[in-house]
């Protein structure tokens, strides 16, 4: 195929517009919709992996759109009323295809390039942990637009309507809002609603938006969608060659057998489908203070505060402290109740007392967060009025500060900030020794996820 034909192509169809358009409605979606997520470790521009899911996300509508603008595209010949000049010219209708398909593909692989480089200069500068695992992602996505712009080409010309592309593009929207719909499901036991991929679901190539920022998809999904979507370009292809009705029947065969194989493929079992990145999650540490490899830039600003706050801890405590201080790299499903360890005290950056904290702060939200870690099920956002009364009358009793912080206590009513100063001067009001015993009660509850922190702190037993 002579090299120029594909370039005149960019400049004489909607190809190029179609790149500029994906480029230009992604980016919308990224800055103005995501934005940055404030200081969210899963942010699109704050880890490759992330990135690449983030911007696999915004294909929920990209997919719909470049298949609309492929089926205008393929009704070009139709709209120049060229069809029969063109069925009657010596060049094979491959030869045709084959053009369009290239510029196409060209215009719309360059725009979500685009995109991934935007994402990708951005990550450069927010962390040290570089690595490939994003590149599958962001190639089965870009694969996805160019498969379903062919695809969209094809229909378009077996279908010359000026209905089609809008009842295509709506057709593929209506598909991915069913499949993204079919993802959540809601716990009988706990009433909570999560987020589960099932087998029809990863179909769309529209990834969930990052959940961790230890997560990515299995291969078994990149090889799976990588099938179908290959079945579906061979099919646009076919259809955009064929002349002939037997033809446009046989030219379907592509598409229905990747959907069979990749339904074969792909993971049923919904644990396979987003699994923990083994190399990212590897623990990078100075003395007792591990960071996951993700994070391994912010180590240097967590060791000092991290060994002041064990410090503090073991003084206090004594032999019942935590003598270690690490990330968390169990990724919990929705609905389940985390597990601690009295030993070893986990943290996540995502949790926003350690996300912004600094120095002394960042040492006294790590003691708060060690002694009463999170036990609300995961997916639920808030955390009790008790654990956090706990947790600050703890980190100040540790500390030896005069009194709770106030700012500790922001969205507190009258009645609660009486009951955490009740209890606070209750607990300095007692000998050392049965102040240590209070706390290292309400702690030993607090990692086994049992009892009521505060009920402790004030002399009740924890269940």
């Amino acid at each position: 195929m002579n090299k120029r034909i594909p370039c005149i192509e960019l400049r004489r169809s909607i190809a190029a517009w179609a790149g500029v358009m994906v480029l230009g409605a992604a980016l919308a979606f990224l800055y103005l919709i995501l934005g940055e997520g404030e200081r969210s470790t899963t942010r699109w521009t704050a880890q490759w992996t992330s990135m690449a899911l983030q911007i696999r996300g915004s294909l929920y509508f990209l997919w719909p759109l470049a298949v609309g603008l492929g089926a205008l595209q393929g009704m070009r010949d139709h709209r120049s009323r060229m069809s029969e000049l063109l069925a009657s010219t010596p060049r094979p209708a491959s030869h045709r295809a084959a053009t369009l398909s290239a510029a196409m593909a060209i215009a719309l692989a360059s725009g979500f390039a685009a995109i991934v480089l935007v994402g990708g200069v951005q990550v450069l500068f927010n962390t040290e942990y570089t690595h490939l695992g994003w590149l599958p992602i962001s190639l089965v996505g870009a694969l996805s637009l160019v498969a379903g712009a062919v695809l969209g080409m094809g229909v378009g010309r077996a279908l010359p309507s000026v209905f089609t592309p809008p009842a295509l593009a709506a057709g593929i929207l209506v598909f991915t809002t069913i499949m993204q719909m079919s993802l959540t499901k809601v716990d009988a036991a706990t009433g909570i609603s999560r987020t589960e991929p099932n087998l029809l679901s990863l179909l769309s190539p529209a990834a969930q938006p990052a959940l961790d920022v230890l997560l990515t998809l299995s291969a078994s999904v990149h090889v799976g969608q990588t099938i179908w979507l290959l079945g579906m370009a061979a099919t646009g292809f076919a259809l955009l060659a064929a002349g002939s009705l037997r033809n446009r029947l046989i030219a379907l065969t592509p598409v229905l057998a990747g959907a069979v194989v990749a339904l074969l493929v792909l993971p049923s079992d919904t644990r396979q489908v987003y699994v923990v990145d083994k190399i990212a999650a590897e623990l990078v540490c100075e003395g007792p203070i591990c960071v996951t490899k993700t994070h391994q830039a912010r180590l240097n600003d967590l060791a000092g505060p991290g060994k002041d706050a064990l410090r503090r801890m073991h003084s206090a405590l004594k032999e019942q402290a935590p003598v270690s201080i690490r990330e968390e790299t169990n990724v919990w499903p929705d609905g389940s109740t985390p597990r601690w360890s009295r030993e070893i005290a986990l943290f996540g950056f995502d949790d926003p007392m350690i996300a912004a904290a600094k120095g002394k702060e960042l040492s006294r939200a790590l003691i708060a967060n060690s002694l009463v870690p999170d036990c609300s099920p995961r997916g639920v956002e808030a955390v009790s009025v008790s654990a956090i009364s706990a947790q600050s009358i703890a980190a100040s009793w540790v500390l030896d500060e005069s009194e709770p912080l106030s700012s500790d206590f922001t969205y507190f009513s009258k009645l609660q900030l009486d009951e955490v100063h009740r209890v606070w001067k209750e607990i300095k009001g007692l000998p050392r020794a049965e102040q240590r015993s209070r706390v290292s009660v309400m702690y030993l509850g607090a990692v086994a996820c049992k009892g009521d922190p505060l009920a402790a702190l004030d002399g009740g037993a924890s269940r």
